[in-house]
Protein backbone atom coordinates (compact mmCIF):
# COMPACT_ATOMS: atom_id res chain seq x y z
CA UNK A 1 0.00 0.00 0.00
CA UNK A 2 0.75 3.49 -0.61
CA UNK A 3 0.47 6.90 0.79
CA UNK A 4 0.20 10.26 -1.03
CA UNK A 5 0.39 13.31 0.75
CA UNK A 6 -1.49 16.02 0.79
CA UNK A 7 -4.21 13.66 -0.60
CA UNK A 8 -4.86 10.42 1.72
CA UNK A 9 -5.65 10.83 5.35
CA UNK A 10 -3.29 9.80 7.89
CA UNK A 11 -4.38 7.96 10.98
CA UNK A 12 -2.19 7.00 13.73
CA UNK A 13 -0.81 3.06 12.24
CA UNK A 14 -0.18 4.77 8.86
CA UNK A 15 2.21 7.50 10.59
CA UNK A 16 3.55 4.58 12.46
CA UNK A 17 3.80 2.19 9.58
CA UNK A 18 5.71 4.87 7.24
CA UNK A 19 8.13 5.77 10.78
CA UNK A 20 8.87 2.39 10.27
CA UNK A 21 9.62 1.82 6.56
CA UNK A 22 6.56 -0.49 6.18
CA UNK A 23 4.66 1.50 3.73
CA UNK A 24 5.80 3.62 1.23
CA UNK A 25 5.09 7.27 1.20
CA UNK A 26 5.21 9.50 -2.39
CA UNK A 27 4.32 12.99 -3.87
CA UNK A 28 1.79 13.19 -6.46
CA UNK A 29 0.90 14.99 -9.46
CA UNK A 30 -1.67 16.04 -7.91
CA UNK A 31 -0.22 17.61 -4.53
CA UNK A 32 2.78 18.82 -6.54
CA UNK A 33 0.40 21.30 -8.35
CA UNK A 34 -1.38 22.42 -5.18
CA UNK A 35 2.32 22.80 -4.12
CA UNK A 36 3.45 24.53 -6.64
CA UNK A 37 0.27 27.23 -7.05
CA UNK A 38 0.83 28.60 -3.65
CA UNK A 39 4.41 28.73 -4.15
CA UNK A 40 3.41 31.34 -6.74
CA UNK A 41 0.95 33.48 -4.43
CA UNK A 42 3.75 33.51 -2.17
CA UNK A 43 6.24 34.84 -4.58
CA UNK A 44 3.68 37.61 -5.87
CA UNK A 45 3.00 38.60 -2.25
CA UNK A 46 6.47 38.92 -1.14
CA UNK A 47 7.51 41.05 -3.78
CA UNK A 48 3.77 43.28 -3.58
CA UNK A 49 4.32 46.80 -1.28
CA UNK A 50 1.49 45.67 0.62
CA UNK A 51 2.34 44.00 4.14
CA UNK A 52 1.69 41.30 4.68
CA UNK A 53 2.77 38.82 8.18
CA UNK A 54 5.77 36.55 7.56
CA UNK A 55 6.09 37.10 4.03
CA UNK A 56 7.74 40.40 4.28
CA UNK A 57 7.61 41.77 7.67
CA UNK A 58 9.65 40.45 10.47
CA UNK A 59 8.30 38.26 13.20
CA UNK A 60 6.41 38.40 16.44
CA UNK A 61 6.62 41.87 18.19
CA UNK A 62 8.22 42.73 14.99
CA UNK A 63 5.63 42.17 12.84
CA UNK A 64 5.19 46.23 12.28
CA UNK A 65 8.68 46.17 10.35
CA UNK A 66 8.51 45.52 6.69
CA UNK A 67 11.10 43.71 5.01
CA UNK A 68 12.49 43.95 1.60
CA UNK A 69 12.09 41.28 -1.20
CA UNK A 70 15.96 41.20 -1.29
CA UNK A 71 16.08 40.43 2.77
CA UNK A 72 13.45 37.84 2.16
CA UNK A 73 15.43 34.83 2.25
CA UNK A 74 18.11 36.13 4.76
CA UNK A 75 14.83 36.86 7.62
CA UNK A 76 13.57 33.27 6.63
CA UNK A 77 16.75 31.78 7.38
CA UNK A 78 17.63 33.89 10.70
CA UNK A 79 14.07 32.65 12.04
CA UNK A 80 15.78 28.78 12.12
CA UNK A 81 18.32 29.60 13.32
CA UNK A 82 17.58 32.20 16.03
CA UNK A 83 14.71 29.86 17.48
CA UNK A 84 16.95 26.82 17.75
CA UNK A 85 17.03 27.32 21.87
CA UNK A 86 15.99 23.90 22.86
CA UNK A 87 17.63 22.35 25.39
CA UNK A 88 17.72 18.91 27.34
CA UNK A 89 18.03 15.81 26.04
CA UNK A 90 18.01 14.59 22.54
CA UNK A 91 14.25 12.99 21.69
CA UNK A 92 14.15 9.68 20.37
CA UNK A 93 15.42 9.37 16.45
CA UNK A 94 11.42 7.56 16.15
CA UNK A 95 9.63 10.99 17.61
CA UNK A 96 11.97 13.37 15.00
CA UNK A 97 11.28 11.33 12.30
CA UNK A 98 7.45 11.36 12.81
CA UNK A 99 7.46 15.00 13.04
CA UNK A 100 9.45 15.10 9.90
CA UNK A 101 6.15 12.64 8.42
CA UNK A 102 3.60 14.74 9.62
CA UNK A 103 4.98 18.14 8.58
CA UNK A 104 5.47 17.26 5.00
CA UNK A 105 1.97 15.78 4.86
CA UNK A 106 0.91 19.65 6.42
CA UNK A 107 3.12 21.03 3.86
CA UNK A 108 1.43 19.31 1.28
CA UNK A 109 -2.05 20.35 1.82
CA UNK A 110 -1.70 23.80 -0.69
CA UNK A 111 -1.61 26.31 2.14
CA UNK A 112 2.18 27.06 3.40
CA UNK A 113 3.50 28.60 0.15
CA UNK A 114 6.74 26.56 0.46
CA UNK A 115 8.26 25.11 -2.86
CA UNK A 116 8.59 21.52 -3.72
CA UNK A 117 11.99 21.48 -3.73
CA UNK A 118 12.27 21.84 0.01
CA UNK A 119 9.44 19.15 0.92
CA UNK A 120 11.46 16.58 -1.77
CA UNK A 121 14.46 17.81 0.65
CA UNK A 122 13.04 16.53 4.01
CA UNK A 123 10.97 13.33 2.17
CA UNK A 124 14.48 12.52 1.27
CA UNK A 125 15.46 12.89 5.12
CA UNK A 126 12.63 10.69 6.00
CA UNK A 127 13.75 7.87 3.05
CA UNK A 128 17.16 7.43 3.95
CA UNK A 129 17.08 7.80 7.46
CA UNK A 130 18.60 10.92 8.40
CA UNK A 131 17.00 12.16 11.32
CA UNK A 132 17.41 15.40 12.87
CA UNK A 133 18.83 15.32 16.71
CA UNK A 134 16.05 17.36 18.18
CA UNK A 135 16.06 18.31 22.39
CA UNK A 136 13.44 17.92 24.39
CA UNK A 137 12.44 21.24 25.97
CA UNK A 138 11.39 25.01 25.15
CA UNK A 139 8.25 24.98 23.10
CA UNK A 140 5.53 26.49 24.86
CA UNK A 141 3.11 24.79 22.24
CA UNK A 142 1.82 28.16 20.96
CA UNK A 143 3.38 29.72 17.61
CA UNK A 144 3.60 26.18 17.25
CA UNK A 145 6.43 24.03 18.51
CA UNK A 146 9.01 26.97 17.38
CA UNK A 147 12.23 25.50 19.13
CA UNK A 148 11.73 21.83 18.15
CA UNK A 149 10.94 22.17 14.70
CA UNK A 150 13.93 24.72 14.30
CA UNK A 151 15.96 22.02 15.11
CA UNK A 152 14.13 19.33 13.24
CA UNK A 153 14.77 21.56 10.72
CA UNK A 154 18.45 23.32 10.87
CA UNK A 155 19.75 20.42 8.95
CA UNK A 156 18.26 22.06 5.38
CA UNK A 157 20.69 24.81 6.05
CA UNK A 158 24.03 22.78 6.67
CA UNK A 159 23.10 23.47 10.70
CA UNK A 160 22.84 21.17 13.44
CA UNK A 161 23.22 18.01 13.87
CA UNK A 162 22.13 14.58 12.26
CA UNK A 163 21.69 10.88 14.28
CA UNK A 164 23.67 8.14 12.21
CA UNK A 165 23.31 5.16 13.62
CA UNK A 166 23.16 6.01 17.97
CA UNK A 167 25.70 8.67 17.32
CA UNK A 168 25.67 12.52 16.20
CA UNK A 169 27.29 14.12 13.28
CA UNK A 170 27.21 17.70 12.40
CA UNK A 171 24.90 18.15 9.78
CA UNK A 172 27.09 20.19 7.12
CA UNK A 173 29.11 16.76 6.87
CA UNK A 174 26.29 14.36 6.57
CA UNK A 175 25.29 16.90 3.44
CA UNK A 176 28.35 16.72 1.92
CA UNK A 177 28.54 13.13 2.74
CA UNK A 178 25.30 12.21 0.68
CA UNK A 179 26.39 15.58 -1.89
CA UNK A 180 23.59 17.52 -0.90
CA UNK A 181 23.78 21.39 -1.05
CA UNK A 182 22.55 23.59 1.88
CA UNK A 183 18.66 24.63 0.86
CA UNK A 184 18.67 28.46 0.33
CA UNK A 185 15.14 29.38 2.61
CA UNK A 186 12.64 31.86 0.26
CA UNK A 187 10.22 33.92 1.05
CA UNK A 188 7.61 32.26 3.92
CA UNK A 189 9.61 29.01 3.96
CA UNK A 190 11.41 29.37 7.37
CA UNK A 191 8.09 30.19 9.02
CA UNK A 192 6.29 27.39 7.16
CA UNK A 193 8.65 25.14 8.65
CA UNK A 194 8.84 25.51 12.16
CA UNK A 195 5.10 27.13 12.94
CA UNK A 196 3.37 24.09 13.24
CA UNK A 197 2.48 21.32 16.56
CA UNK A 198 4.51 18.41 14.86
CA UNK A 199 6.29 18.10 18.04
CA UNK A 200 3.13 17.95 20.50
CA UNK A 201 1.50 15.58 17.95
CA UNK A 202 4.62 12.84 17.26
CA UNK A 203 4.53 12.68 21.08
CA UNK A 204 1.00 12.38 21.01
CA UNK A 205 1.00 9.47 18.27
CA UNK A 206 3.94 7.46 20.26
CA UNK A 207 1.71 7.46 23.50
CA UNK A 208 -1.45 6.69 21.78
CA UNK A 209 0.46 3.43 20.19
CA UNK A 210 1.64 2.64 23.11
CA UNK A 211 -1.62 3.47 25.73
CA UNK A 212 -3.77 1.20 22.69
CA UNK A 213 -1.72 -1.77 24.01
CA UNK A 214 -1.30 -1.00 27.48
CA UNK A 215 -5.17 -0.68 27.77
CA UNK A 216 -5.45 -3.91 26.63
CA UNK A 217 -2.98 -4.98 28.83
CA UNK A 218 -4.64 -3.65 31.64
CA UNK A 219 -7.40 -6.24 31.04
CA UNK A 220 -5.05 -9.10 31.07
CA UNK A 221 -3.74 -8.43 33.93
CA UNK A 222 -7.15 -7.61 35.92
CA UNK A 223 -8.48 -10.76 34.27
CA UNK A 224 -5.16 -12.71 35.92
CA UNK A 225 -5.28 -11.28 38.90
CA UNK A 226 -8.99 -12.10 39.59
CA UNK A 227 -8.11 -15.17 38.59
CA UNK A 228 -5.40 -15.68 41.36
CA UNK A 229 -8.07 -14.14 43.76
CA UNK A 230 -10.49 -16.21 42.61
CA UNK A 231 -13.15 -13.24 42.16
CA UNK A 232 -16.28 -13.36 40.11
CA UNK A 233 -17.23 -13.01 36.78
CA UNK A 234 -20.46 -11.09 37.10
CA UNK A 235 -19.76 -7.94 37.17
CA UNK A 236 -18.83 -8.23 33.48
CA UNK A 237 -22.08 -9.07 32.70
CA UNK A 238 -23.46 -7.64 29.12
CA UNK A 239 -26.69 -7.15 31.18
CA UNK A 240 -25.35 -5.39 33.49
CA UNK A 241 -23.04 -2.76 31.38
CA UNK A 242 -26.09 -2.10 28.40
CA UNK A 243 -27.79 -0.11 31.02
CA UNK A 244 -25.19 2.13 31.21
CA UNK A 245 -23.58 2.38 27.77
CA UNK A 246 -20.05 4.37 27.90
CA UNK A 247 -17.97 2.65 24.68
CA UNK A 248 -15.18 2.29 26.83
CA UNK A 249 -17.12 0.54 29.52
CA UNK A 250 -18.85 -1.54 26.94
CA UNK A 251 -15.18 -2.62 25.13
CA UNK A 252 -13.53 -3.43 28.79
CA UNK A 253 -16.69 -5.87 30.28
CA UNK A 254 -16.63 -7.51 26.96
CA UNK A 255 -12.70 -8.49 26.92
CA UNK A 256 -13.26 -9.18 30.32
CA UNK A 257 -15.89 -11.94 29.69
CA UNK A 258 -14.43 -13.03 26.62
CA UNK A 259 -10.48 -13.20 28.92
CA UNK A 260 -12.90 -16.10 31.15
CA UNK A 261 -14.07 -18.02 28.76
CA UNK A 262 -13.12 -21.65 29.39
CA UNK A 263 -11.85 -20.95 32.72
CA UNK A 264 -12.35 -23.67 34.95
CA UNK A 265 -10.86 -21.77 38.02
CA UNK A 266 -13.76 -19.24 37.35
CA UNK A 267 -16.29 -21.55 37.43
CA UNK A 268 -14.93 -23.91 40.63
CA UNK A 269 -16.10 -21.10 43.07
CA UNK A 270 -19.31 -19.27 40.94
CA UNK A 271 -21.66 -20.36 44.52
CA UNK A 272 -19.10 -19.55 46.99
CA UNK A 273 -20.53 -17.75 50.02
CA UNK A 274 -18.40 -14.38 48.71
CA UNK A 275 -20.86 -11.78 47.95
CA UNK A 276 -18.87 -9.44 46.06
CA UNK A 277 -15.27 -8.30 45.46
CA UNK A 278 -13.50 -4.91 45.71
CA UNK A 279 -13.29 -2.19 43.41
CA UNK A 280 -10.09 -2.47 41.74
CA UNK A 281 -11.24 -6.12 40.83
CA UNK A 282 -15.61 -5.35 40.89
CA UNK A 283 -14.87 -2.02 38.79
CA UNK A 284 -12.71 -2.60 36.05
CA UNK A 285 -15.16 -2.17 33.27
CA UNK A 286 -15.82 1.24 34.73
CA UNK A 287 -12.04 2.65 35.53
CA UNK A 288 -10.51 0.69 32.92
CA UNK A 289 -13.12 1.89 30.50
CA UNK A 290 -13.25 5.35 31.71
CA UNK A 291 -9.53 5.50 30.68
CA UNK A 292 -10.10 3.87 27.16
CA UNK A 293 -13.06 6.27 26.59
CA UNK A 294 -10.04 9.38 26.98
CA UNK A 295 -8.14 7.19 24.44
CA UNK A 296 -10.44 6.95 21.81
CA UNK A 297 -10.60 11.00 22.40
CA UNK A 298 -7.70 12.00 21.98
CA UNK A 299 -7.08 9.72 19.45
CA UNK A 300 -10.07 11.37 17.46
CA UNK A 301 -8.52 14.67 17.62
CA UNK A 302 -5.07 13.64 17.03
CA UNK A 303 -6.13 11.92 13.77
CA UNK A 304 -7.94 15.73 12.52
CA UNK A 305 -4.31 17.49 14.04
CA UNK A 306 -2.07 15.68 11.91
CA UNK A 307 -4.38 16.10 8.58
CA UNK A 308 -4.56 19.58 9.56
CA UNK A 309 -2.63 22.96 8.30
CA UNK A 310 -1.29 24.29 11.25
CA UNK A 311 1.51 26.87 10.43
CA UNK A 312 0.82 30.52 9.84
CA UNK A 313 0.11 32.87 7.87
CA UNK A 314 -2.02 30.64 5.74
CA UNK A 315 -2.27 31.37 1.83
CA UNK A 316 -5.33 31.80 0.51
CA UNK A 317 -5.12 33.75 -2.87
CA UNK A 318 -2.48 35.92 -4.14
CA UNK A 319 -3.57 39.13 -2.52
CA UNK A 320 -4.58 37.02 0.94
CA UNK A 321 -2.52 35.10 3.55
CA UNK A 322 -4.60 34.93 7.31
CA UNK A 323 -2.84 35.30 10.03
CA UNK A 324 -4.52 32.90 12.18
CA UNK A 325 -3.88 30.61 15.46
CA UNK A 326 -3.91 27.35 13.76
CA UNK A 327 -0.48 26.38 15.27
CA UNK A 328 -1.63 26.95 18.54
CA UNK A 329 -1.43 23.75 20.55
CA UNK A 330 -4.68 23.98 23.06
CA UNK A 331 -6.49 21.24 21.03
CA UNK A 332 -4.27 18.61 21.95
CA UNK A 333 -2.93 19.97 25.37
CA UNK A 334 -6.14 20.05 27.22
CA UNK A 335 -6.63 16.42 25.39
CA UNK A 336 -3.33 15.53 26.64
CA UNK A 337 -4.05 16.44 30.34
CA UNK A 338 -7.04 14.30 30.23
CA UNK A 339 -5.24 10.95 28.73
CA UNK A 340 -2.79 11.98 31.38
CA UNK A 341 -5.53 11.14 34.49
CA UNK A 342 -6.42 8.21 32.05
CA UNK A 343 -3.33 6.51 32.17
CA UNK A 344 -2.36 7.43 35.46
CA UNK A 345 -5.15 5.85 37.01
CA UNK A 346 -4.35 2.58 35.03
CA UNK A 347 -1.41 1.99 37.21
CA UNK A 348 -3.44 3.20 40.56
CA UNK A 349 -6.02 0.26 40.27
CA UNK A 350 -3.28 -2.36 39.33
CA UNK A 351 -1.15 -1.07 42.50
CA UNK A 352 -4.61 -1.77 44.37
CA UNK A 353 -5.06 -5.47 42.84
CA UNK A 354 -1.20 -6.27 43.85
CA UNK A 355 -1.85 -5.26 47.09
CA UNK A 356 -5.08 -7.51 47.03
CA UNK A 357 -2.69 -10.67 46.21
CA UNK A 358 -0.40 -10.18 49.02
CA UNK A 359 -3.05 -9.87 52.24
CA UNK A 360 -3.08 -13.36 52.29
CA UNK A 361 -6.84 -13.95 51.99
CA UNK A 362 -9.43 -16.78 49.98
CA UNK A 363 -6.33 -19.55 49.56
CA UNK A 364 -3.52 -17.40 48.71
CA UNK A 365 -0.80 -17.21 51.49
CA UNK A 366 0.65 -14.02 52.59
CA UNK A 367 3.13 -12.21 50.09
CA UNK A 368 2.79 -14.90 47.97
CA UNK A 369 4.80 -17.49 49.82
CA UNK A 370 4.52 -20.37 51.83
CA UNK A 371 7.27 -19.92 53.55
CA UNK A 372 6.33 -16.27 55.28
CA UNK A 373 8.81 -14.86 57.64
CA UNK A 374 12.21 -16.48 56.54
CA UNK A 375 10.84 -15.64 52.88
CA UNK A 376 9.57 -11.82 52.31
CA UNK A 377 8.09 -12.91 49.15
CA UNK A 378 6.29 -10.37 47.43
CA UNK A 379 6.24 -8.02 49.84
CA UNK A 380 8.65 -5.31 47.97
CA UNK A 381 7.91 -5.09 44.71
CA UNK A 382 4.42 -3.85 45.54
CA UNK A 383 6.61 -0.83 47.33
CA UNK A 384 7.68 -0.17 43.51
CA UNK A 385 4.29 0.11 42.63
CA UNK A 386 2.98 2.67 45.05
CA UNK A 387 6.31 4.56 44.22
CA UNK A 388 5.36 4.71 40.53
CA UNK A 389 2.20 5.44 41.12
CA UNK A 390 2.57 8.73 43.24
CA UNK A 391 5.18 9.76 40.41
CA UNK A 392 2.54 9.94 38.01
CA UNK A 393 -0.24 11.21 40.36
CA UNK A 394 2.09 13.93 40.72
CA UNK A 395 2.98 14.31 37.04
CA UNK A 396 -0.69 14.76 36.02
CA UNK A 397 -0.60 18.38 37.04
CA UNK A 398 -1.99 20.13 33.29
CA UNK A 399 0.60 22.27 31.71
CA UNK A 400 -2.98 23.42 29.64
CA UNK A 401 -4.33 25.30 32.71
CA UNK A 402 -0.73 26.86 32.98
CA UNK A 403 -0.05 30.14 30.45
CA UNK A 404 3.03 32.09 30.02
CA UNK A 405 3.06 35.37 27.92
CA UNK A 406 6.27 35.09 24.97
CA UNK A 407 7.02 37.20 22.15
CA UNK A 408 6.91 40.84 24.15
CA UNK A 409 3.52 39.72 24.95
CA UNK A 410 2.17 39.08 21.32
CA UNK A 411 2.15 35.55 22.10
CA UNK A 412 0.02 36.44 25.32
CA UNK A 413 -1.53 32.72 25.84
CA UNK A 414 0.64 29.51 25.33
CA UNK A 415 -0.30 26.13 25.06
CA UNK A 416 2.55 23.91 27.04
CA UNK A 417 1.27 21.31 25.12
CA UNK A 418 5.03 19.96 23.80
CA UNK A 419 5.06 19.65 28.13
CA UNK A 420 1.67 17.77 28.58
CA UNK A 421 2.83 15.30 25.56
CA UNK A 422 5.79 14.79 27.08
CA UNK A 423 4.24 14.20 30.16
CA UNK A 424 1.91 11.60 29.12
CA UNK A 425 4.75 9.50 27.58
CA UNK A 426 6.63 9.68 30.51
CA UNK A 427 3.10 8.29 32.85
CA UNK A 428 3.08 5.55 30.09
CA UNK A 429 6.28 4.21 30.61
CA UNK A 430 5.52 4.29 33.88
CA UNK A 431 2.24 2.38 33.99
CA UNK A 432 4.35 -0.29 31.72
CA UNK A 433 6.56 -0.87 34.87
CA UNK A 434 3.22 -1.26 36.96
CA UNK A 435 1.52 -3.79 35.01
CA UNK A 436 4.64 -5.75 34.52
CA UNK A 437 4.48 -6.27 38.45
CA UNK A 438 0.14 -6.92 38.52
CA UNK A 439 1.24 -9.86 36.07
CA UNK A 440 4.29 -10.97 38.06
CA UNK A 441 2.47 -11.11 41.20
CA UNK A 442 -1.10 -12.60 39.40
CA UNK A 443 0.91 -15.38 37.87
CA UNK A 444 2.24 -16.39 40.96
CA UNK A 445 -1.14 -15.90 42.53
CA UNK A 446 -2.44 -18.35 39.44
CA UNK A 447 -0.28 -20.66 40.84
CA UNK A 448 -2.13 -22.00 43.89
CA UNK A 449 -5.23 -22.46 42.25
CA UNK A 450 -4.01 -25.57 40.23
CA UNK A 451 -4.78 -27.78 38.94
CA UNK A 452 -7.18 -25.54 37.68
CA UNK A 453 -7.63 -24.57 34.24
CA UNK A 454 -7.51 -21.04 33.01
CA UNK A 455 -8.63 -19.90 29.52
CA UNK A 456 -6.57 -20.34 26.61
CA UNK A 457 -5.43 -16.52 26.44
CA UNK A 458 -4.41 -16.86 30.09
CA UNK A 459 -2.86 -19.97 29.93
CA UNK A 460 -0.61 -18.77 27.11
CA UNK A 461 0.26 -15.57 28.36
CA UNK A 462 1.28 -17.47 31.83
CA UNK A 463 3.86 -20.01 29.80
CA UNK A 464 5.01 -16.28 28.62
CA UNK A 465 6.19 -15.23 31.87
CA UNK A 466 7.43 -18.42 33.16
CA UNK A 467 9.61 -18.62 29.99
CA UNK A 468 11.24 -15.52 31.65
CA UNK A 469 9.80 -15.45 35.46
CA UNK A 470 9.74 -18.35 37.04
CA UNK A 471 7.84 -19.77 40.30
CA UNK A 472 9.01 -18.08 43.12
CA UNK A 473 9.42 -20.82 45.83
CA UNK A 474 11.94 -19.10 48.30
CA UNK A 475 13.30 -15.53 47.96
CA UNK A 476 15.45 -14.38 45.45
CA UNK A 477 16.87 -11.41 43.62
CA UNK A 478 13.54 -10.12 42.18
CA UNK A 479 15.27 -7.58 40.01
CA UNK A 480 15.77 -9.46 37.12
CA UNK A 481 12.82 -11.01 37.14
CA UNK A 482 10.98 -7.09 37.25
CA UNK A 483 13.40 -6.41 34.17
CA UNK A 484 12.45 -9.10 32.22
CA UNK A 485 8.77 -8.23 32.67
CA UNK A 486 9.05 -4.98 32.03
CA UNK A 487 11.11 -6.01 29.00
CA UNK A 488 7.80 -8.32 28.17
CA UNK A 489 5.46 -5.73 28.14
CA UNK A 490 7.38 -2.85 26.12
CA UNK A 491 8.57 -5.18 23.04
CA UNK A 492 4.26 -6.01 23.68
CA UNK A 493 5.04 -9.80 23.87
CA UNK A 494 1.99 -10.38 25.56
CA UNK A 495 -0.88 -11.56 23.82
CA UNK A 496 -4.43 -8.94 24.55
CA UNK A 497 -6.69 -9.46 21.77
Amino acid sequence: MVFKYGIDTLTTDKVMAIAKSKMQAIITQETTDKVNACRKKVETMANSNKAIYGINTGFGPLCDVQITPNETNKLQENLLITHAVGVGKPIDKQLSKIMMICKVHALCQGFSGVRLELIERILYFIDNDLIPVVPEQGSVGASGDLAPLSHLFLPLLGEGEFWINDTIHPAKKVLKDYNLNPIQLQAKEGLGLINGTQFILAHTIIGLNKMKYLLNLADVAGAMSIEGYKGSASPFKKALHTIRPFKGNLKVAKRMRKLFVGSKNIMSHEDCERVQDPYSMRCIPQVHGASRNAYYHLKELAEIEMNSVTDNPIVLSDTEAISGGNFHGQPLAMALDYASIAASELGNISDRRCYLLIEGKYGLPRLLTTGGGLNSGFMIPQYTTAALVTENKSLCFPPSADSIPTSLGQEDHVSMGSISSRKFNQILENIEKILAIELMYAAQAMEFRRPNKFSEILEDNHKIIRNKVKKLEDDRLLKDDIYNMILLVKEQSLIVK
